[in-house]
């Protein structure tokens, strides 16, 4: 049985379709759902584009009360018996208890170095301390912001001329290569270890 992914997104979704498309049917997972808080994301398109379905959770349909957002959220990955979540742009943070209910099955991918640079304006921070690297972190999510442990990273050089909008597509280039070769690896290990729980 593959594993169940919903990819969360908040804007254009451009690493959200490289996740989608590397999902292919030697993979150990497959696009469930994806789901996002802004119902004019242009990421939604593409999904169901892509034939994957799609869900918006928008905050003003719950006060701002973000835990009748999660309440809500956490009800649609059951439906779907989501079993691994991708965090692709997703600009929400999620409470401890959201996290600690998926403890070790959510990923997030970060445009820096990390443990350099976490939050935002990630490339402006890195021109401005004249780094002469950048590059993107996929980690597990946890509790702390951008904090988990890094699961893999890829560097790009930072060109004397460099300017945040062309360090930013650089970084995004590397972003759509890391995050689904992560996804692979890691699914395969849940897949695997779960195999071998159910026969013992």
């Amino acid at each position: 049985m593959k594993l169940a992914v919903a990819i969360l997104i908040s804007g254009s979704g451009s690493n959200m379709v490289h996740l989608v498309k590397s999902m292919d049917s030697e993979h150990p997972a497959f696009p469930s759902l994806v789901i996002s808080n802004k119902s004019n994301a242009k990421g939604l398109e593409k999904a169901r584009h892509l034939g994957v379905p799609t869900e918006v959770i928008n905050d003003k349909f719950y006060n701002n009360n973000k835990l009748d957002f999660e309440k809500k959220l956490m009800h649609t990955l059951k439906t779907y018996n989501i079993e691994l979540i991708c965090l692709a742009g997703f600009m929400k943070i999620l409470s401890k208890d959201f996290i600690n209910n998926f403890k070790n099955r959510i990923l997030n991918i970060h445009p820096s170095l990390l443990p350099k640079y976490k939050g935002l304006n990630t490339h402006a921070r890195a021109l401005e301390a004249n780094d002469t690297i950048a590059g993107c972190s996929v980690h597990l999510v946890t509790p702390e912001l951008d904090g988990g442990p890094v699961i893999d990273q890829i560097k790009v050089k930072i060109e004397k001329n460099e300017t945040e909008k062309s360090l930013a597509a650089k970084v995004l280039m590397a972003e759509h290569i890391l995050y689904p070769k992560v996804l692979f690896n890691f699914a395969n290990k849940i897949k695997k270890s779960t195999e071998i729980g159910n026969r013992k």
